[in-house]
Order: C-alpha cells, then sequence, then structure tokens
C-alpha cells in the first residue's frame, strides 16, 4: 500500500467543548450509579481481571517514520498491566464482552499530551479493530442508555434513536461484537482502535501474540486459563504500529473503519508477562493499585497524542471518571 503518510489532519468540531463537557457529566452520574452497587470503581471496564507486571521492550533498527517518543530509543522499561471486561458492571467472565488490554509503561520521560511533562505511556486496547459508532455523539448515547437501565435501556435507545430499520442495523452490529468468540487473553489481537500520533505520522497500536499459547478451552474461566499459563512461563506480545496512508482507507476521524492489514506496519517493542502468580498477599496489593490506578489514553507522550473526534471526547471522559474515583 506504500509508504506512511504525514498528510493527515484532524476535524475539530465548534461546538466540541460543550459536548465534552457533557459526556463528562454523564460519565461522572453513571460512575455514582455504579459505585452505589458495587464500590467505587470506573464507570467502563469497571472488572479488572488480572493486574500484572511486564516488561516493554522497544526494538533497535526501527524505521526512521517509526523513531519518535517513546520509540525513539531501543531499551527496556518496566510496566504494569491491567486486564479488563469493557461494560459497567460485574458480570461473570463468561458473559460476552469486549475485553480491554490496558499498559502503561514506565521510566519515560518528555512532555505529555497534557501539558507539562509525563515519566509514562500509557496505550490503551480492546479486541476488536473497530468501533461501532463513527463518533462520539453516537457511542456516548448508547453508554448514557446503558448507564441508566442496562441492555433492555440500550434497545430501546437504538430503535427510538434511529428508527426500526436503523435500530436492527446498530443491534446487529452491537451483538456480532459482543458475541464474538473470546479466544484468550495470550492468543487474541489487541489495537487501540482509534489512532495516535507517532511524531509527525498517525498509526494505531496492536498487540499480537507471540508465544504459540494454547486457546482458552470451552468451559473454562478466561482468567484461570491466563493465570495458568503465566505460572508456568512467560507470555509474549510483539507491539506494533499500523500507519496512516490516506483518509479513505486509514482515516482519522471514523473508528468504525477498520484498517487494512496492507497498510504500512512495523514491529516497535516487545511486551512480556513473565512468569508470576496472583493469589500472595503482594499480588494482591499490587493489583488494588493497579486497580486504583489511571490507564488513560491522554496518559503519556505528546509525541503519541491520540487523535481523532472520539479521542478528543475520551480526554474529557477519562478524567470525569478519574476524578469521580479519586484515582491515583
Amino acid at each position: 500500500m506504500g509508504e506512511p503518510s504525514t498528510d493527515w489532519a484532524e476535524k475539530v468540531g465548534a461546538d466540541e467543548a460543550g459536548r465534552f463537557a457533557g459526556y463528562g457529566k454523564i460519565i461522572a452520574a453513571m460512575q455514582r450509579n455504579r459505585s452505589a452497587k458495587y464500590g467505587t470503581g470506573r464507570a467502563l471496564h469497571r472488572k479488572g481481571t488480572l493486574a500484572a507486571r511486564a516488561s516493554f521492550e522497544v526494538m533497535p533498527d526501527l524505521p526512521a517514520f517509526a523513531r519518535h517518543g517513546l520509540f525513539a530509543t531501543p531499551g527496556r522499561h518496566d510496566a504494569r498491566v491491567r486486564l479488563s471486561n469493557g461494560g459497567p458492571d460485574l458480570k461473570a467472565n463468561a458473559k460476552p464482552d469486549i475485553r480491554g488490554f490496558a499498559i502503561k509503561v514506565l521510566g519515560v520521560s518528555g512532555p505529555s499530551s497534557l501539558g507539562g511533562d509525563t515519566d509514562h505511556q500509557d496505550f490503551l486496547t480492546i479486541n476488536q479493530d473497530s468501533f461501532a459508532s463513527p463518533t462520539s455523539v453516537e457511542f456516548m448515547g448508547a453508554v448514557e442508555a446503558l448507564g441508566r437501565g442496562g441492555e433492555p435501556a440500550l434497545i430501546w435507545h437504538l430503535f427510538r434513536t434511529y428508527g426500526i430499520g436503523g435500530g436492527f442495523a446498530r443491534l446487529k452490529t452491537l451483538m456480532s461484537v459482543l458475541q464474538r468468540p473470546f479466544s484468550g487473553y495470550a492468543t487474541e489481537t489487541f489495537d487501540t482502535v482509534l489512532p495516535i500520533a507517532c511524531g509527525p505520522c498517525a498509526a494505531r497500536l496492536r498487540l499480537v501474540p507471540a508465544s504459540g499459547a494454547p486457546s482458552c478451552p470451552k468451559g473454562t474461566d478466561i482468567v484461570d486459563h491466563l493465570r495458568g499459563l503465566l505460572a508456568a512461563g512467560d507470555l509474549r506480545w510483539d507491539v506494533r504500529l499500523r500507519f496512516f496512508v490516506d483518509e479513505k482507507t486509514t482515516p482519522i476521524e471514523d473508528a468504525t473503519v477498520a484498517w487494512p492489514a496492507d497498510a504500512p506496519e512495523t514491529t516497535v517493542a516487545r511486551l512480556t508477562l513473565p512468569r508470576q502468580t496472583f493469589d500472595d498477599a503482594a499480588a494482591q496489593d499490587f493489583a488494588a493499585m493497579i486497580d486504583k490506578a489511571r490507564f488513560d489514553p491522554w496518559g503519556g507522550l505528546e509525541a503519541h497524542r491520540p487523535l481523532g473526534e472520539i479521542m478528543r471526547a475520551r480526554k474529557a471522559a477519562y478524567l470525569a471518571s478519574q476524578q469521580g474515583r479519586d484515582a491515583t
């Protein structure tokens, strides 16, 4: 498909500041309502399924278009990982859900995308390569309905907002996402779905399994399976950047479009979860710290600032969530 292009642009709406402030209020209200039931926690991705120690090794000899920010200098960083289920409720792991894989890379230094300087770089990924909603307006409408009355309210919202035909179409898309089989955290590819900067370029970051681990057997809890794998040895993922080429095939603003496999892509790092166990007191203290911590798409270097309207909306939403749960 050619080389990465720097000819990308964001489209910033004049009404974004007001809309995004409203999103923050929606998230805060949703979080308060759930806190009455579950205790303090996130509005979405509330259920942390595993907290793990990790290492993040930036590869040497990267192509010039990838050597920016965190990827400018080869070397090893300590990292922390939070795995999660995507919904606002504490459902059983066997229930259909979007799965989250969040990484905090430590030992970073440079200007932050939030202003000032930063000492870390966060990457938030899910086991999807596109969103069901093209804009934050549609996404937050669905989130508000889900927070207000669960899945029945969400279904009613889709039909009320988009009519019979549109409601069925969106419900079908949503169900295809939620009901997609999940083979396990060690065998699925995870994607930021939304683009980030890589210096003057734009890219989506992907985690691609590199351990040859087996899929989770049918009937086995996905977290128990992962714990068993980590009790036996290390697990590894290639960290890849898939780069923007043009607005038609790799759009910045439309999150419903999966960037094609033939877009230019390079492996920039190796994420390793070393052999570890999770039942002793130290591991439980670490898990409690991770659950309280901030994992934020805007938590990192200006060289990797999030791009697009939904990412800009997430800036307000994540801040409201963090303030509401007193995150550290």
